[in-house]
């Protein structure tokens, strides 16, 4: 009967998206949806493709193993990077009026420097979107109680995600994500409401989790440990600010204010509501403690199915309902974000120079369609040969644009003296310098990506200021362009 609910949801989504797909007419419709979404859906749109599967499995996971330490990346990082954007890049990006935030890099530099970062941006995307379809997979197996390889699920779900988006792009993420939202937060709290309880109550619950020290943020004034935790802080808070999907939540408002105010207003809801599968998964402590042990030292991932597991042997047909809801909605609106984002750079930022720029709106389109279909294929194959958890697929993700992406992005927008020569140099060094430190000393007390990003800072500031021998000098006056305003 649980399928049976599961296969209606679905057909739901895809019927939602499907409507979503009669608004869209243009690549800025299938890309932006069309720059006119209100402030209740761009924040929507905000909250929903952050809370996703990772945040529900895998974060919740992470804290019971490791406690606030484990989690500094996600929700803390991951809430931080959505006021950032608020406060210091919302209005800039949109008064630029650009499609992706590769145009940033074109307009602000050259093509040279937005195919580059594009690629860059574009890989980053592989590991989180792979994370997603992976726990759609996930879900499906748990759901048919195994009934469903994950690896079938893995295919399921990529089909499902890629029916309501081929047709209906932004569009079609903003109105499933309005529906999705309501999903996530009314079945959430009804399953914590419903353990907490079966766990004798809030106050119990918070106090198993203080007495086995899950509210330490930091294990020991070590340098090593601080630094570990301030570069899983950094990666997550700095790496996502030049992600597509972020950009793409901003410039889909219908004005700047509602950009910045959805940005603040999604990003201060998820770092609250993040917490709420972290009291759940505290609360399949205290009802299954063995359960759980045994889950946690488990191989592979076996941590990953700590709620799906609890909830199907401790909560009615009717909470498991809403639990398999809620994360089937929080997975879709992730995933779906996760795969429109790098098509759109692929399409605009790579495909489209390399035909020599010259597409008109339909063709860009229809190239548009035909990328996320390949896209989608790639990152199925990803997932099926992936062996990283959620958790570590996602924050690996960040680690690339961190490096090569967004320096270029801060000092363009902020710095008048930043060019092209200097961006170049910055996503080489970064790259180059990071991955040299993974193989190199990956245990070292700097974390690799601190090392790249500090190589990143030195070769903006470095090209930008030595004499000019490649990529010209740029166009600082993007600078005046998008000069921020004060206030939200």
């Amino acid at each position: 009967m649980l399928v049976v609910y599961v296969g209606i949801y679905l057909l739901v989504t895809i019927g939602i998206g499907w409507y979503a797909a009669r608004r869209v007419h243009t690549a800025t419709d299938y890309f932006a949806a069309g720059h006119s979404l209100p402030l209740y859906m761009n924040f929507a749109t905000v909250f929903a493709t952050w809370f996703g599967a990772e945040t529900v499995l895998a974060v919740s996971s992470t804290f019971l193993s490791e406690g606030l330490n484990g989690v500094v990346a996600d929700p803390f990082g991951a809430a931080t990077v959505l006021v950032i954007v608020a406060l210091f890049f919302a209005r800039p990006f949109y008064r630029l009026g650009l499609m992706t935030i590769g145009d940033f890099y074109r307009k602000r530099y050259n093509t040279t420097v937005e195919v580059g970062t594009g690629i860059a941006i574009t890989l980053s995307y592989l590991g989180w979107a792979s994370a997603n379809l992976v726990a759609l997979g996930i879900c499906f197996n748990v759901l048919s109680r195994g009934a469903i390889p994950i690896e079938a699920g893995i295919m399921l779900g990529a089909g499902v995600v890629l029916v309501y988006l081929l047709f209906g792009g932004m569009f079609a993420i903003a109105f499933t994500d309005l529906f999705q939202t309501a999903i996530i937060v009314l079945g959430l709290l009804y399953i914590a409401t419903m353990l907490g309880a079966e766990a004798g109550g809030f106050s119990a619950v918070v106090s198993t989790a203080a007495e086995q020290g899950k509210f330490v943020m930091l294990p020991s004034l070590d340098a090593r440990d601080i630094l570990a935790v301030a570069a899983a802080f950094i990666t997550m808070s700095l790496g996502s600010i030049a992600q597509q999907d972020v950009f793409q939540r901003v410039t889909s408002a219908k004005d700047e204010t509602t950009a910045a105010r959805g940005t603040m207003l999604g990003g201060l809801f998820y770092l609250c509501f993040a917490f709420v599968p972290m009291f759940i998964a505290v609360s399949a402590y205290v009802i299954e403690p063995d359960m759980v042990r045994n889950m946690l030292a488990g191989d592979e991932n076996d941590f990953q199915l700590i709620l799906p597991n609890l909830v199907l042997n401790h909560v009615p047909m009717s909470g498991q309902v809403l639990f398999f809801g809620a994360l089937l909605s929080a997975i879709l609106s992730t995933a779906s974000g996760a795969l429109l984002a790098p098509t759109a750079i692929l399409t605009e930022n790579i495909f489209k120079p390399l035909l020599g720029g010259r597409l008109e709106d339909r063709q860009l389109l229809s190239m548009g369609r035909i990328v996320l279909v390949m896209f989608t294929l790639s990152v199925m194959i990803f997932a099926l040969n992936s062996s990283s958890s959620m958790y570590d697929m996602v924050q690996n993700a960040y680690k690339v644009t961190l490096v090569s992406a967004f320096t270029p992005l801060a000092f363009g927008l902020f710095w008048r003296r930043a060019t092209p020569q200097g961006a170049i140099l910055s996503t080489v060094f970064g790259l180059v310098s990071w991955m040299l430190a993974e193989l190199v000393a990956p245990e070292a007390v700097l974390p690799p990506q601190l090392v790249g990003l500090g190589f990143a800072i030195f070769g903006m500031i470095a090209g930008s200021l030595m004499p000019s021998v490649a990529g010209g000098p740029g166009q600082p006056e993007v600078v005046d362009q998008a000069a921020r305003a004060p206030g939200i």
